[in-house]
């Protein structure tokens, strides 16, 4: 049996199994994950090491809010394309890095372990790190739906940073790999239930120069998650520039008792 096999290809009952997800998600129920950390450091971590592997104990040691996963994050995000497994798994839509986007995941997934292994702050850290490469790296629409709402506080500086540097490479009209207004519209709202206002800056800046069909589906979102007067003018800005599904989804969420 190899080394990745034993790690990540062998449930908790000592089975062999190809789910490898299966192995990693059910490690919050399972103390006898700690037993392979070590191991799984070590793999990360060796450069003679398969890209698919090395990326793989990635994934299960930050979703099991380990210091060294959360680190390895933090590090990718200083250098996106030096990681050894950037390109490893590309986007269908775009043909694009979706790593960043399966990290994200992770550390979203790592909730269920902070507190016990008191990695809370490590946590915060590489949503920060991963919030500052949403104007240049892929997350396939998930970024601002993973971050909870005490992470969005602590990362506030972080989002007004990147969409700002997004918007202004899509004034400047530089070739986008992906769909960066959406995604950065998805992260204003993730602003939205903790600074309706300011979620509502933000999406208005990113519309005021990219306004697709898809990018206003998704600034719906905000409408939903937040009230206010601003929210409200945002709501009836939507109308006069949405499609027919977005008027419908902007009436729905206008409707609702205050």
């Amino acid at each position: 049996m190899t080394r990745f096999n034993e790690l990540l290809g062998t449930d908790f009952n000592g089975e062999p199994t190809t789910d490898i997800d299966d192995v990693i998600d059910s490690a919050s129920e399972e103390p006898a994950h700690r037993e392979r950390v070590p191991g799984l450091i070590e793999l990360m971590n060796d450069p003679a090491a398969p890209e698919k592997e090395r990326f793989l104990a990635c994934l299960a040691l930050t979703t099991w809010a380990e210091p060294a996963g959360f680190e390895a994050v933090i590090r990718a995000a200083v250098d996106p394309e030096g990681t050894p497994w950037y390109d490893f798994s590309i986007d269908r839509k775009f043909s694009v890095d979706s790593t960043f986007s399966q990290l994200a995941v992770a550390v979203d997934g790592s909730r269920y372990l902070i507190e016990e292994k008191g990695t809370a702050a490590l946590r915060v850290r590489a949503f920060r790190a991963l919030v500052q490469l949403a104007d240049s790296q892929y997350f396939e629409d998930r970024l601002g739906e993973l971050i909870d709402s005490a992470t969005v506080r602590e990362a506030l500086g972080d989002i007004k940073a990147a969409v700002g540097r997004g918007v202004r490479s899509l004034t400047a009209g530089e070739a986008q790999r992906f769909d960066l207004a959406t995604q950065l519209v998805d992260l204003a709202c993730a602003v939205a239930p903790v600074d309706g206002p300011l979620s509502v800056e933000l999406a208005l800046s990113v519309l005021q120069v990219s306004a697709s069909p898809r990018t206003l589906d998704h600034a719906v979102t905000i409408v939903f998650r937040a009230q206010g007067p601003e929210v409200r003018q945002f709501g009836e800005y939507l109308l006069t520039v949405g499609d027919a599904g977005v008027c419908a989804e902007v009436r729905e969420a206008l409707s609702r008792p205050a």
